[in-house]
């Protein structure tokens, strides 16, 4: 089951051609190093600021574009390049624990691909341990990862729920996040009291009983 309330970015329009698989999505040239990225977006953003009229000449802005470009390379969209993805590790599930592990509060910071503006917000997950658990740091870490690419928050909640399923081994995941979208509330409408929830529930998480006791875990 997975339910979505969309009170952030719009939804793409239903004419446009369906998006690709998941893995596919964001996809990288092997080929291009960092520094070529690097230096091909301080070229276009150095552009953008003459654009705006912006004196690259000022002490303050001189070097924004390096700035700007090593941020977004080496930071806030590492996720796009797979090679990038955190080594998981898990570990035999020794104490036969079959309870469900709940971790809270992960803290999200995303960007909207339709603005690449902030999206910022909390993420809880959840899975009943079938043979092998993960270290608790290893499920932040996913969660970093795919919130380093231009997200949309519909799209952010599955693919945290499958890459966990994937390196858990499990269907029974769960997750919930609860952002609010600088989109909304610095442009537009301009509503800064508003937030988005989206959710996942797989495999024993579709009982209602077990979603509603992940639901009470996390408030």
């Amino acid at each position: 089951m997975r339910t979505a309330s969309t009170n952030g970015c719009p939804a793409l329009k239903p004419e446009l051609a369906p998006e690709p698989p998941l893995a596919l999505l964001h996809s990288v040239q092997l080929g291009q190093s960092d520094d070529e990225k690097i230096a091909a977006i301080r070229h276009h953003f150095a552009k953008i600021m003459e654009a705006l009229g912006l004196d690259l000449g000022n002490a303050s802005l001189r070097d924004t574009p390096q700035r700007v470009a090593k941020m977004f390379v080496k930071e806030v969209f590492s996720g796009l390049d797979h090679r990038n993805f955190p080594a998981i590790t898990t570990f035999p599930n020794t104490s036969g624990y079959g309870e469900m592990l709940v971790e809270k509060n992960i803290s999200l910071h995303t960007f909207c691909e339709h603005h690449f503006l902030p999206i910022i917000g909390k993420v809880h997950v959840a899975y009943f341990p079938g043979q092998r658990i993960a270290g608790l740091s290893k499920l932040n870490r996913l969660v970093k990862h795919y919130a380093r690419q231009p997200q949309v928050q519909e799209r952010l909640t599955v693919q945290i729920a499958e890459g966990m399923q994937e390196v858990l081994g499990t269907a029974d995941v769960a997750v919930y996040i609860e952002a609010d979208h600088l989109c909304v509330a610095s442009r537009g409408v301009e509503d800064t009291k508003s937030s988005t929830v989206t959710s996942f529930f797989g495999g024993r998480f579709k009982e209602p009983l077990e979603r509603q006791g992940f639901l009470e875990a996390v408030k």
